[in-house]
């Protein structure tokens, strides 16, 4: 069940007894229980029948004592335990028997959600299989980075909004796979523009400061083409504002893009390659042509290449060179 189904069913008052929200991706997690939050109970019934928790601060005893309690008014209550993985009771089986009981015979007027950011339970366990049994399971997946940019763009469209392809693919390679700060980033440029505007790289330049000409994304099409001036004018743009872009994150990125041109040459049928490589059939094009230009061979070089200066980023081997002059040799490197 994904996190539309489950608000979709709040909003049909289809209601489950237990709710177990856990995954490595907080962001899906955040949005049912602010939904929660905010439309499960009236004005009036929030401050009787709510109740939002932190687990540091509570122990699996009192929220199901509080879950076995009633609506001091209204038809039901709700308790949300935030943070729930920092309860210590999920590493001891025999102390989550009070929650595998309370499953077996759970209040009819509770709505008891417990929102774990991470890994959360075992699936081979009893308490999983009670929960996805009695209540609801929702694990919280992140979004891969091949189809970040087309969730940038259905979340834009869902907004009201429209956005280009280099628009959304400037946006996932600055922002990276974190959803809120992609979400928020967004909500910023929809208070600023009319609904149904089209959000360019222009207009994400201008508001969001991102350059739409210095970023590891046209980092990566100079290199790609084998365009040494243009690489190194966005090195030198890099090491000057060097929070913006952190070395950290621009070696991997490059190093995930060369890594998708050596399978491409390894494809059978090269027809198949939007599925097969989880890209956007728009970017194929570009990448029949960086094939051409990188043979397999060449490509295992750039590969150790950028392994290496991986490592140097990090301190390994290097005591002295500075992040630009790391991103320089590699990029000579790999050019020539």
């Amino acid at each position: 069940m994904d996190h539309i189904r489950i608000i979709r069913d709040l909003q049909g008052k289809i209601f489950r007894p237990v709710y177990f929200l856990m995954g490595d991706e907080p962001y899906f997690i955040d949005v049912i229980t602010d939904y929660m939050e905010d439309h499960i109970l009236g004005e009036a019934e929030k401050s009787f029948c709510q109740a939002v928790l932190y687990g540091r601060d509570v122990n699996m005893d009192g929220v199901i004592g509080m879950a076995k309690g009633y609506p001091m008014m209204g038809d039901r209550q709700l308790i949300i335990v935030k943070e729930a993985q920092d309860m210590k009771e999920w590493k001891k089986d025999d102390e989550l028997k009070v929650l595998e009981n309370y499953l077996t015979n759970p209040t009819p007027t509770t709505l008891l959600v417990f929102a774990f950011k991470g890994k959360g339970l075992d699936k081979r366990k009893k308490l999983y299989k009670s929960i996805d049994k009695y209540g609801v399971v929702f694990e919280s997946e992140p979004v891969r980075d091949t189809k970040l940019p087309a969730w940038i763009e259905a979340y834009v469209n869902e907004k009201g909004y429209k956005i280009n392809h280099d628009a959304s693919n400037l946006l996932a390679e600055y922002l990276g796979s974190n959803l809120s700060k992609v979400v928020n980033e967004v909500n910023k440029l929809a208070i600023l523009l009319p609904p149904g505007s089209v959000i360019t790289t222009q207009v994400i330049e201008d508001n969001i400061g991102i350059s739409k000409d210095y970023n590891v994304w046209e980092l990566q099409k100079a290199l790609y083409q084998k365009d040494a001036l243009k690489a190194n004018r966005i090195i030198n743009y890099f090491e000057a504002n060097p929070k913006n872009n952190p070395i950290q994150q621009v070696i991997p990125s490059i190093y995930s893009s060369f890594i998708k041109v050596l399978m491409f040459h390894g494809l059978k049928n090269k027809n198949d390659a939007a599925k097969e490589l989880g890209i956007p059939p728009f970017a194929i094009a570009e990448l029949k042509q960086t094939a051409a230009l990188f043979s397999p061979t060449k490509l295992e070089h750039v590969i150790r290449y950028l392994r290496d200066a991986d490592k140097k980023s990090k301190g390994i081997g290097n005591v002295s060179i500075s992040e630009g002059d790391i991103l320089r040799e590699v990029v000579f490197k790999i050019i020539h």
